[in-house]
């Protein structure tokens, strides 16, 4: 038996002459899947498999066949004679597109056999008889070159015997390690700071060094068993290298320890086997360090040679869930085996330019990376960690005079260890953050014109230049302190318009709605006629500065849905922020969140506090404007009446619209009530909680997060509870119940109520985001929104036509963004990453929507 090792994902290139056997050898070995037959595609652009003059269009669909499994990473087989040079080369270029192996497979049969076989077969009964013989010279010609011409795997077959005896064995890729699921403790840069390194495992990671007899270190352990992974340049700069390498190799030969190899090391190995580098970037000081170190150990120097050659470019680990390399790696790149991927995880992409300090300027592909797993690497130094993408530079710049920073897996904790001193002078300043990087400033042209912001639960929203314009004047003028702006809430959607009666929304049709998108369980949760506000809190002021790098003193923000604070007094803001904090405090949820800093969505009330202006211009002026003229208009018409004037109707009708006008003041006198210095008749309803430290609490369920809110509430008489009732959906008497809890709500003044999936993040049969919230408001409540006179039947039939598809849309956009937003903020991504969803909603808000909805 003779064992063929084949890639998991390659490509296999079968290669012999015509009645060779491969169509059967390939049956006999691969899932029919995996197969790619000239003759099956000659047949399906054909309707005849040995039509020969449709070859050209049958392998340009073979070629593209091959071309869309290898993009998917699967493993594909070619059954075609591929004895010519050129049909191989162009198999070979396929492969190379897409970083697959390319496999040969040659079927070294007699040529007798051959013959045989296809006059046995009457669909060749016609071939030629010089076919067999030109095949078998070409085959011949060709055996010795098969490498050169860059197959990576070549097996040949020689004789009927040894294709009979042969077995396939796929074999993993040397990087694919999914098996492998740690967990790990992924180490940056070292860069031959001995010291750091040894500090760094032995505390923060809790490792123990094992040393030899002369003291040095040559293992670690973990007493947990976790795995330490380097992602490369152990060597050059720093003060002890070879010490680096030795600890680092005895590692990874008792398994206690994964590496991939850095550029340096890629550079000090070419130097070891004798080829001719340059001698710069800290390698003669590297050189130097390992001559001392040969002398004293004999051996060392080619030990070092051997490992730095058996490093793997990088690793997929976790399940998928975690891809190591140096320099990062894009999501095409995972898991592939060429020389481009290796290129790119030693060295990364240069856009061609230079810095002003005669650097490279390193393409920013993390930002434009989408990939569900984790990219960790290192090689560009940066002033701190900080995840962008799902992405994170580790290099932190130890041997610079930074640090040596770590991140433990899954956990995804960093913990780092500091330079000891600066070993080697930088070029640039580690400061200075390089372009694309994680923690580089806020920057003008994130939110200038034209915007598409790829989103995990959305795909790619784009963002108009005239609306993005908009949101930069609100933004740049009157916004909160950027570092503390995590989240502007979304529109909400409202419900389907109602035909009952005297009503232009009610609850039946938001009950509706979410039965048909498949939701049963719903909480319906009082809306408060208030303002609608984000409160960012932290424990502490030393905590706002050490998350959020808050100005002294400032413990977190409350801004309106525009980003603008919400109270102009600054004390105001940090005595809300006092009484929220410590109600938190006294609910225990700081030790039970596991967090120093909470985001919640809230409504401050009462409406008049934030609406005083609007209620002056607007609404009282309309109602003092009724006042005045009804009760003139009322006793004219009744003179006229005693006079014996006919004005029965008249008088009624404007009886009826006196009737209106009071009941549109008295809708809106409901939300007003006298506020005085401070928070003298301030109340906040806080009902959600946005996210936590390490966390987005988005899509926990509402219920849960209403009780964790009760118990904040209960604390200080400020707070005002959000009441709620659960309905099934698929319930006729509980669907009645939520309308009667409605009507109520609404009898008492209140506004109306919203409709919100109990599970909070819910996707349809189609897989679409649904609503995450259908606003129902009051009959008396929307006087104030659509005027006095709204329920005439002749302007309910009216504002019966309105469309809501445009506002539904932006409401879903917008929740999107919003998710988006929080999800950067849990993976503590920087700030301009958050401001970047952030800042799009606001932008949405620009779009015409009518303002009523």
């Amino acid at each position: 038996m003779t064992d063929l090792t084949v890639p998991d994902a390659s490509l296999v290139v079968l290669v012999g002459t015509t009645g060779s056997g491969k169509s059967t050898f390939a049956r006999r070995h691969f899932a029919a899947t995996r197969i790619v037959s000239s003759d099956a595609c000659r047949g399906m652009v054909a309707d005849d498999e040995n039509d020969q003059s449709a070859t050209p269009e049958a392998f340009e669909l073979l070629h593209y066949i091959v071309a869309k499994r290898l993009a998917a990473g699967r493993l594909t087989v070619v059954d075609a004679t591929n004895v010519q040079r050129e049909a191989r080369r162009q198999l070979i270029q396929v492969a190379r597109e897409h970083d697959a192996l390319p496999v040969a497979i040659v079927l070294d049969v007699p040529e007798r056999l051959c013959v045989e076989r296809n006059a046995a077969r009457p669909e060749r009964a016609a071939l030629p008889g010089y076919v067999v013989p030109r095949q078998r010279r070409e085959l011949r010609r060709s055996l010795r070159g098969l490498e050169r011409e860059g197959f990576r795997y070549v097996h040949v077959l020689s004789g009927e015997a040894e294709v009979d005896a042969a077995e396939i064995r796929l074999t993993r890729r040397y990087n694919d390690l999914r098996h492998v699921t740690g967990p790990f403790d992924l180490i940056g840069d070292v860069h031959g700071c001995r010291a750091e390194l040894e500090t760094l495992l032995t505390g923060p990671l809790g490792y123990r060094l094992e040393r030899d007899a002369s003291g040095r270190a040559v293992n670690a352990v973990h007493p947990e068993g976790r795995t330490a992974v380097f992602v490369g340049d152990l060597v050059d700069r720093g003060p002890d290298s070879p010490g680096v390498l030795r600890l680092v190799m005895g590692m990874v030969a008792e398994g206690t320890a994964l590496c991939v190899p850095g550029n340096h090391e890629e550079k000090l190995g070419r130097h070891l086997k004798g080829r001719n580098v340059r001698l710069t970037h800290g390698l003669p000081e590297t050189i130097e360090q390992l001559a001392r170190e040969e002398a004293a150990d004999p051996g060392f120097a080619g030990r070092v040679q051997e490992f730095i050659g058996s490093l793997i470019s990088h690793y997929v680990l976790d399940g998928g869930r975690l891809v190591v390399s140096h320099a990062g790696l894009p999501e095409k790149y995972h898991g592939r085996a060429s020389g481009r991927v290796r290129s790119h995880a030693l060295y990364g992409e240069t856009t061609g330019e230079t810095d002003e300090y005669g650097l490279p300027v390193r393409y920013p592909w993390a930002e434009d990376y989408r990939g569900s797993a984790a990219v960790v690497y290192g090689h560009t130094p940066v002033p701190r960690a900080a995840w962008l993408n799902n992405t994170l530079c580790l290099d932190t710049g130890c041997v610079f005079g930074g640090a040596l920073t770590a991140l433990r897996w899954p956990e995804r904790e960093l913990v780092d260890t500091p330079a000891e001193r600066v070993w080697y002078e930088p070029v640039r300043p580690l400061s200075a953050a390089a372009p694309g990087s994680a923690v580089r400033p806020l920057d003008l042209a994130d939110v200038q014109g034209r915007r598409v912001v790829s989103t995990r639960h959305a795909g790619r929203l784009s963002v108009r230049e005239e609306n993005a314009a908009a949101a930069l004047e609100v933004m740049s003028r009157f916004a909160v302190d950027p570092r503390l702006l995590l989240h502007l809430p979304p529109t909400m959607a409202p419900c389907a318009v109602s035909d009952l009666d005297g009503y232009l929304e009610h609850p039946a049709e938001a009950f509706a709605a979410y039965r048909e998108a498949g939701v049963r369980d719903v909480l319906c949760e009082e809306k408060h006629m208030g303002s609608r506000a984000v409160v960012l809190v932290c424990r502490d002021a030393a905590a706002a500065a050490k998350r959020f790098e808050a100005p002294d003193g400032v413990r977190g923000s409350v801004h309106t849905r525009t980003g603008r604070p919400f109270f102009t007094d600054p004390a105001t803001t940090e005595a809300v922020l006092g009484r929220i904090a410590e109600a938190v405090r006294a609910a225990g949820l700081w030790e039970e969140l596991s967090t120093d800093w909470l985001l919640l969505d809230t409504e401050i009330m009462p409406w008049s506090l934030k609406a005083g202006g609007l209620l002056r211009e607007q609404y009282a002026s309309v109602g003092a404007a009724a006042r005045a003229v009804f009760p003139g208009a009322l006793a004219a018409l009744g003179a006229a009446a005693a006079r014996g004037v006919d004005v029965a109707s008249l008088t009624a009708r404007q009886r009826e619209r006196a009737a209106d006008a009071e009941a549109f003041t008295a809708a809106y006198r409901m939300y007003c009530r006298p506020t005085g210095e401070g928070l003298d008749g301030v109340r906040i309803a806080p009902f959600q909680l946005l996210a936590a430290e390490g966390r987005s609490l988005a899509a926990l369920p509402h219920d849960e997060q209403l009780a964790l809110i009760d118990r904040v509430v209960a604390r200080d008489p400020l707070f005002a509870t959000t009441r709620r009732l659960a309905v099934d959906t698929g319930d006729e008497e509980s669907v009645a119940g939520g309308v009667r809890w409605w009507l109520g709500l609404t009898a008492d003044g209140g506004e109306g109520m919203v409709v919100k999936p109990r599970a909070a993040y819910v996707r349809g049969a189609d897989g679409r985001l649904v609503q995450p919230g259908i606003k129902c408001r009051g009959r008396e409540y929307l006087r104030i929104v659509y005027g006095s006179e709204y329920t005439r039947p002749e302007n309910l039939a009216r504002l019966r036509q309105r469309s809501l598809g445009h506002k539904r849309s932006l409401a879903l956009r917008e929740y999107a963004l919003g998710l988006e937003a929080l999800d950067r903020v849990a993976d503590g991504e920087p700030v301009w990453r958050v401001h970047e969803a952030v800042f799009a909603v606001l932008a949405l808000e620009s779009e015409p929507v009518d303002p009523r909805l």
